[in-house]
């Protein structure tokens, strides 16, 4: 989403830490499903419709639905982002048939008691080429190095020096798409601080336990030039080149991270990459 609110950076408890991790696990929970459901013939708005039902199903409601009314904007018609092949985010459900060998992107929020989730993954329709295959990957893994960079003492500009260079270490040569960045997270879906997907270490706000944020690359096959359509909403590739989006929401705690819209919190990936895995359980 393009908007952020203008907030100081919002420390959460522990309580509220375990009241986020609620709605993440819807957020989980909706994704899988979605991208279960991702198969040749399905439509963007079936897709959309199966979040709804499981938004529904916990009694959660929507963050998407109806975004960007208060800026005078169309406000956005669905409970997900779904983005197909050159769409590289805010792709609007609708009657879009996906084919064999598509990539589509869901981005996907609800709110519990108050308290929000975001995340997205990227789905591969059927058989896809291994470029494909290859950029949902490094994108994926883009994510996670920058998640690596979580830590107390760190800072803003770490997390997004290793989103960076992970997406530069790949043998193609990805567009890593800088107009739109992770976020802040907490009583809004969008608050401070930005999460930028690319700049200089050891610059921006200091990590301290509490900050809850959400790391979420953006990458193409081509460039990173983009343009948003009439619709206000969609954004897509100049170049027509296929895109892939990843995201998660991550609590710090004192003890190290807790992945708050990851079934196992996380614990599987930290432990791969050394880093501290602190539930609040």
């Amino acid at each position: 989403m393009p908007m952020r609110g203008r907030n100081r950076i919002q420390l959460k408890t522990d309580d509220q830490i375990r009241k986020m991790r609620r709605a993440g696990l819807v957020v989980a929970e909706g994704l899988k499903e979605m991208v279960a459901a991702a198969v040749p013939g399905a439509t963007t708005g079936d897709l959309d419709r199966i979040g709804r039902e499981v938004i529904e199903r916990h009694g959660a409601t929507s963050n998407f639905l109806g975004y960007g009314a208060e800026w005078g904007i169309q406000p956005y018609p669905g409970v997900a982002c779904i983005s197909v092949n050159e769409v590289i985010v805010h792709g609007i459900p609708g009657e879009r048939v996906l084919k064999e060998g598509d990539i589509v992107s869901i981005d996907y929020g609800a709110i519990l008691d108050g308290w929000h989730g975001d995340a997205a993954r990227t789905a591969l329709v059927g058989e896809v080429s291994d470029e494909v295959r290859e950029l949902s990957e490094a994108t994926r893994r883009s994510m996670w190095a920058g998640i690596a960079q979580i830590r107390p003492g760190n800072r803003i500009g770490d997390i997004s020096a290793g989103v960076e260079v992970s997406l530069e270490s790949n043998p193609h040569e990805y567009g890593n798409i800088r107009d739109y960045t992770g976020h802040g997270i907490g009583t809004e879906m969008h608050m401070d601080p930005d999460v930028p997907n690319w700049g200089r270490p050891h610059r921006g706000p200091k990590i301290v336990p509490g900050m809850c944020l959400c790391v979420e690359p953006m990458a193409t096959l081509g460039d990173e030039a983009n343009v948003t359509l009439e619709d206000d909403w969609t954004v897509q590739t100049l170049d027509g080149s296929w895109s892939s989006h990843w995201e998660n929401t991550v609590a710090v705690t004192e003890g190290g991270l807790w992945v708050l819209t990851e079934p196992d919190g996380g614990e599987a990936e930290l432990a791969g990459l050394g880093v501290p895995f602190a539930p609040l359980d």
